[in-house]
């Protein structure tokens, strides 16, 4: 699918050597690390919740790089295809802190959760990616937590560290509405039977991996939509993997893009169901295989494509790839 990736910087937030309207290629994840963290947030039409969910990340984060001098990181906001100004205001972000900090890939069409985060998280430069929702429902706070469990599990660069929400669930159980709790309770038993009985919640939108991890993982995914966390816990425990489970704080926030009346709550629980069905069968059978080594890897990444800004383009499905728009006062 293509993308087109923007960022702008100005004045004393600009990079060295950046050129006013020059096109550069994102990096690949393929190529060392040179930050600490990258975190990759997927939205589509999030331009009244971005800010609730970014300026808090942003503060906290610029906390701990002002404490921690060796901390450093980057944001990658992926707009999946919106209609609204989602895109225009995540460029006022990168206009105020710099495309060193904030990024924006620019998908079109709209492509998916999956494949918005499998994008973002193949062009990071961090050490450790972390994939975030764009809602905030997820303390980002709680990254701390995600990394210390994960540096303890990690072994050979390798390793996954998943938010849960499981430890809420009683909790939910009492505010949600009956026909929601039934669904739950089948999906639970879905997962536990086709997919995984390791994990509590599969679904949590707030996951930390390696560097090393996230190349394999999302170079590996398939699965473009909702249920593309299976698929990636699916890969991590067939390579044996190290995961690791960790409660996070939570809350439900109004404006969900997939749940919006009750029907929707049938159709993207049987949607889940046939993509639970489909991983299973795909790797089960050999359909679906496992690249592990560099070289391949590179292979399914697929080649680098560019062309300036405005021109070619996503809308027509050609496949132009990320590109960076940089530029100094």
């Amino acid at each position: 699918g293509g993308g087109k990736g923007s960022s702008r910087s100005q004045g004393g937030n600009s990079g060295a050597g950046e050129v006013v309207g020059s096109t550069q290629p994102f990096p690949s994840i393929l190529e060392p690390a040179s930050v600490t963290l990258s975190v990759v947030i997927p939205a589509f039409n999030e331009e009244q919740r971005l800010p609730l969910m970014l300026d808090p990340a942003l503060e906290f984060l610029m906390a701990r790089s002002k404490a921690d001098r060796a901390f450093t990181f980057e944001v990658i906001i992926v707009d999946d295809g919106s209609s609204d100004g989602t895109g225009e205001l995540v460029m006022s972000y990168v206009d105020k802190y710099g495309s060193n900090l904030i990024r924006l890939l620019t998908l079109q069409p709209n492509q998916g959760k999956g494949a918005a985060i499998r994008k973002g998280m193949l062009r990071g430069r961090g050490q450790y990616l972390l994939m975030a929702d764009a809602d905030g429902a997820t303390e980002i706070s709680d990254y701390a937590r995600l990394d210390e469990s994960l540096r303890t599990v990690e072994q050979g660069g390798m390793g996954v560290a998943i938010g849960s929400r499981a430890h809420l669930e009683e909790k939910s159980i009492a505010q949600r509405a009956f026909h929601r709790t039934v669904l739950m309770w089948g999906m639970h038993v879905c997962v536990s039977v086709l997919c995984t009985t390791k994990v509590k919640d599969t679904q949590c939108g707030f996951k930390l991996f390696t560097r090393k991890s996230a190349a394999m993982l999302f170079s590996n995914l398939h699965l473009e939509r909702w249920a593309f966390d299976i698929e990636l816990i699916q890969i991590a425990q067939r390579t044996e993997m190290p995961i690791c489970e960790v409660a996070v704080n939570w809350h439900e926030v109004d404006g969900s893009k997939l749940i919006q009346s009750k029907l929707d709550v049938v159709t993207t629980s049987l949607t889940m169901l046939r993509d639970m069905l489909c991983v299973r069968l795909c790797y089960m059978f050999g359909i679906w295989k496992i690249a592990k080594d560099a070289a391949t890897l590179a292979t399914t990444m697929g080649p680098e494509k560019t062309s300036p800004p405005g021109k070619g383009g996503g809308s027509s499905g050609a496949p132009i790839d990320a590109q960076r728009q940089l530029r100094q006062r």
